[in-house]
This record gives structure tokens, sequence and C-alpha cells, in this order.
């Protein structure tokens, strides 16, 4: 199994997520004992949501930048930025490492196509709903994408930042992101994409009328599955 290297603590709440699904898989993968290979390098959250604040994203590139430079030395195979939020700086990630940036939307946008969806309701920051990185990608895999009105985006991004990354899961809001998601499926939404890793905290199937997109869960698997396979090439060991 090739090491999969994690730039996590945005938040640690939804990490914590990662790592477990990530062991979970490999297990259920190989069986047994068997465990990931994998490196985290966790960065304080309260440095990183000020430079988005403020806006100074080139900087908050160049700390995942080096945060993937210490994973690489570590000995990753492979880079993930566990947020989606924080994918508006992959291209500083990816150019300074060697090996490669496994991008989150990339795997969402697999699981999206593999349901035979192709209009998705998007649920995440305020960054991820309303800027291109993550939409402008989506789209470019041939998604229709939506996103809630201007109210629903605000709430929705309050609840993240006021309440997910700070470990709290309050019914009224599981109750209002509910209401936003039926608003989605109105708009003719056939599956919504959960598109911060924190709101898998809250909100799960059974909380919408059509198919929701866990994209923790799914970078985690795709993790996993890129770990497992078989390296192409001549250097690919036989059998």
């Amino acid at each position: 199994m090739r090491t999969i290297g994690l730039i996590g603590g945005m938040s640690w709440e939804s990490t914590a997520e990662y790592y477990r699904l990530i062991n979970e898989h490999t297990r259920d993968r190989l069986g047994g004992l068997h465990s990931a290979r994998c490196v985290l390098y966790s960065v304080d959250f309260a440095e990183i949501e000020r430079l988005q604040t403020e806006g100074r994203w080139a900087e908050a590139g160049e700390v995942l930048a080096d945060a993937a430079r210490a994973v690489q030395a570590a000995g990753a195979d492979m880079v993930l930025i566990c947020t989606n939020t924080m994918h508006k700086v992959a291209d500083a990630v990816a150019a300074a490492v060697s090996v490669p940036l496994l991008h989150l939307a990339d795997a969402t946008a697999d699981a999206v196509h593999a349901a035979r969806v192709r209009r998705v309701g998007l649920l995440g920051t305020a960054f991820t709903m309303e800027q291109d990185f993550y939409r402008g990608r989506l789209e470019g895999r041939g998604l229709d994408v939506r996103v809630p009105d201007a109210a629903g985006r605000a709430l929705v991004h309050e609840v993240i930042y006021g309440e997910l990354c700070l470990g709290e899961v309050r019914e009224e809001s599981r109750a209002a992101y509910r209401e936003i998601i039926r608003s989605l499926v109105a708009d003719g939404a056939e599956g919504v994409i959960l598109g911060c890793t924190e709101i898998e905290l809250l909100i799960g199937a059974e909380d919408s009328p059509v198919p929701v997109f866990p994209t923790a869960r799914l970078h985690a698997l795709a993790a996993v599955d890129a770990a497992l396979r078989a390296p192409a090439g001549p250097d690919a060991p036989e059998g």
C-alpha cells in the first residue's frame, strides 16, 4: 500500500473523520488487522480562517504548500487537502510537490457521474458555493450545479464555522439544512453535494429526498483506492 499524505486541521473535526474513514476502508479492502499507511500534517485552522476572511489566499496557499512538502518528505506518495474550501489553492499545493494531488472535486464528480446524476445542489462555505474554483471544476466535468439563495448560503456558511467546526451539532440547524435541501430539489437538483467536509457531521442520506454525496467520505475512499492501485508503467510489479 502506498502512503497517503493528508493536509488536515481545517477543521480537525472533519480530519478525524478522514482518518477513521481511510482506515475503515483499508480494513474492508484488505481484512484482518490492516490499517492505512498515511502521514498527517494538521495546520492551525484559526490562522487559515483569518487568511480566508481577509482574502489573503496566496499566503494561505503557501501555508498549505509547506504542509504538502512536509508530508512528501515524510514519505507520502499522494497528497489530499482535507477540506473543500482550501481547494481554492489546490494549484499552489500541487506545484509544491512531485507526487499527485488527489483533488476532492474530481472524486466527487466521479461519484456523481457513477450515480447517473447530472443536476446537483451544492452546500458548502460561502467561498465554495459562490466562487468558481470548485463549482467551475464540477461544471467542467459536465455537471449542472445549483446553490441556495443568498439567505440560504449565509445560513449554511454560519452553521459550518459557528457550530460544526466547533463540534456542535444542533437539531435546529439540521432542520434548516433539510429545508434548504428541499428548496434545491424544488429547483431541479437530482442530488446534493455536501461540499464542506463538516456537513457530514450534520446531514446524512436520511435528511434528503435525493441522493447526497458526502465529499469527505468520497475523498477518503478515492485515496484508499489510489493507494492500493498497482502503479502503471514498466516498473509496475508483476502478478
